[in-house]
Protein backbone atom coordinates (compact mmCIF):
# COMPACT_ATOMS: atom_id res chain seq x y z
CA UNK A 1 0.00 0.00 0.00
CA UNK A 2 1.56 3.08 -0.73
CA UNK A 3 0.91 7.22 0.53
CA UNK A 4 -1.61 9.75 -0.96
CA UNK A 5 0.72 11.00 -3.39
CA UNK A 6 -1.08 13.16 -5.73
CA UNK A 7 -4.51 14.17 -7.02
CA UNK A 8 -5.33 10.93 -8.84
CA UNK A 9 -4.71 9.33 -5.03
CA UNK A 10 -6.92 11.93 -3.57
CA UNK A 11 -9.81 11.02 -6.80
CA UNK A 12 -9.35 7.54 -5.77
CA UNK A 13 -10.34 8.27 -1.96
CA UNK A 14 -13.00 11.04 -2.23
CA UNK A 15 -14.96 8.48 -4.95
CA UNK A 16 -14.63 5.32 -2.69
CA UNK A 17 -15.23 7.20 0.24
CA UNK A 18 -18.37 8.51 -0.71
CA UNK A 19 -19.74 5.06 -2.52
CA UNK A 20 -19.89 4.42 1.22
CA UNK A 21 -21.50 7.70 2.52
CA UNK A 22 -24.18 7.89 0.28
CA UNK A 23 -26.05 4.20 1.49
CA UNK A 24 -25.04 4.83 4.94
CA UNK A 25 -27.92 4.61 7.11
CA UNK A 26 -26.54 7.79 9.61
CA UNK A 27 -25.12 10.04 7.28
CA UNK A 28 -26.75 9.33 3.85
CA UNK A 29 -29.55 11.08 3.63
CA UNK A 30 -28.16 13.98 3.86
CA UNK A 31 -26.96 13.39 0.11
CA UNK A 32 -30.15 11.53 -1.10
CA UNK A 33 -33.05 13.47 0.52
CA UNK A 34 -31.59 16.43 1.86
CA UNK A 35 -29.64 18.50 -0.35
CA UNK A 36 -29.50 18.05 -4.48
CA UNK A 37 -26.60 15.81 -4.91
CA UNK A 38 -25.09 14.92 -7.95
CA UNK A 39 -21.74 13.17 -8.43
CA UNK A 40 -21.00 14.90 -11.44
CA UNK A 41 -20.99 18.33 -9.15
CA UNK A 42 -20.15 17.23 -5.60
CA UNK A 43 -17.25 15.05 -6.30
CA UNK A 44 -14.54 17.18 -8.29
CA UNK A 45 -15.57 19.88 -6.10
CA UNK A 46 -14.37 17.34 -2.95
CA UNK A 47 -11.06 16.17 -5.09
CA UNK A 48 -9.96 20.08 -5.87
CA UNK A 49 -11.05 20.41 -1.39
CA UNK A 50 -8.38 17.49 -0.63
CA UNK A 51 -5.89 18.37 -3.40
CA UNK A 52 -6.14 22.16 -1.33
CA UNK A 53 -5.65 20.56 2.11
CA UNK A 54 -3.43 17.99 1.48
CA UNK A 55 -1.46 19.70 -1.45
CA UNK A 56 -1.70 23.61 -1.04
CA UNK A 57 -2.82 23.53 -4.85
CA UNK A 58 -5.52 26.13 -4.26
CA UNK A 59 -7.63 24.38 -6.14
CA UNK A 60 -10.80 24.85 -3.95
CA UNK A 61 -12.52 28.07 -4.11
CA UNK A 62 -15.58 27.75 -1.53
CA UNK A 63 -16.44 28.12 2.05
CA UNK A 64 -17.16 24.67 3.12
CA UNK A 65 -18.16 25.83 7.09
CA UNK A 66 -20.84 28.25 4.95
CA UNK A 67 -21.84 24.85 3.14
CA UNK A 68 -22.49 23.13 6.74
CA UNK A 69 -23.95 26.06 8.65
CA UNK A 70 -26.55 25.93 5.38
CA UNK A 71 -27.23 22.15 5.71
CA UNK A 72 -27.25 22.62 9.32
CA UNK A 73 -30.77 24.65 8.55
CA UNK A 74 -32.23 22.58 6.14
CA UNK A 75 -31.20 19.38 8.67
CA UNK A 76 -29.83 19.69 12.21
CA UNK A 77 -26.54 18.28 11.71
CA UNK A 78 -25.23 16.15 15.53
CA UNK A 79 -21.94 15.56 16.93
CA UNK A 80 -23.01 11.27 15.81
CA UNK A 81 -23.27 12.85 11.91
CA UNK A 82 -19.43 14.12 11.94
CA UNK A 83 -18.58 11.27 14.00
CA UNK A 84 -19.96 8.58 11.62
CA UNK A 85 -17.96 10.96 8.33
CA UNK A 86 -14.90 10.77 10.77
CA UNK A 87 -15.04 7.24 10.91
CA UNK A 88 -16.00 6.27 7.28
CA UNK A 89 -13.58 8.85 5.93
CA UNK A 90 -10.61 7.19 8.18
CA UNK A 91 -11.89 3.53 7.51
CA UNK A 92 -11.26 4.39 3.61
CA UNK A 93 -7.80 5.75 4.08
CA UNK A 94 -6.43 3.34 5.92
CA UNK A 95 -8.03 1.15 3.44
CA UNK A 96 -5.98 2.54 0.54
CA UNK A 97 -3.42 4.48 2.20
CA UNK A 98 -0.63 4.48 4.29
CA UNK A 99 1.90 6.71 5.11
CA UNK A 100 2.67 10.27 6.30
CA UNK A 101 -0.03 12.22 4.25
CA UNK A 102 -2.39 9.38 4.50
CA UNK A 103 -1.92 10.44 8.54
CA UNK A 104 -2.07 13.87 7.39
CA UNK A 105 -5.27 13.03 5.60
CA UNK A 106 -7.46 11.87 8.63
CA UNK A 107 -5.69 14.20 10.96
CA UNK A 108 -7.23 17.45 8.47
CA UNK A 109 -10.55 15.53 8.78
CA UNK A 110 -10.48 15.56 12.69
CA UNK A 111 -9.80 19.09 13.05
CA UNK A 112 -12.25 20.16 10.29
CA UNK A 113 -14.98 18.15 12.29
CA UNK A 114 -14.30 19.67 15.44
CA UNK A 115 -14.31 23.47 14.03
CA UNK A 116 -17.52 22.58 12.35
CA UNK A 117 -19.17 20.82 15.54
CA UNK A 118 -17.69 23.97 17.63
CA UNK A 119 -19.47 26.58 14.85
CA UNK A 120 -22.97 24.80 14.28
CA UNK A 121 -23.33 24.29 17.88
CA UNK A 122 -22.58 28.24 18.45
CA UNK A 123 -25.55 28.66 16.49
CA UNK A 124 -27.98 26.91 18.38
CA UNK A 125 -28.59 28.43 21.42
CA UNK A 126 -29.07 25.92 25.09
CA UNK A 127 -32.42 25.51 26.03
CA UNK A 128 -32.82 27.17 29.31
Amino acid sequence: MHDIQNREDISLLVNEFYKKVIPDQLIGHFFTRVVHFTWEDHIPVMISFWDTVLFAQLSYKGNPMVKHVALDQLYPLDPLHFDRWLYLWQETVRHHFAGPKADEAIERAHSIAKIMKAKIAAQHPPNT
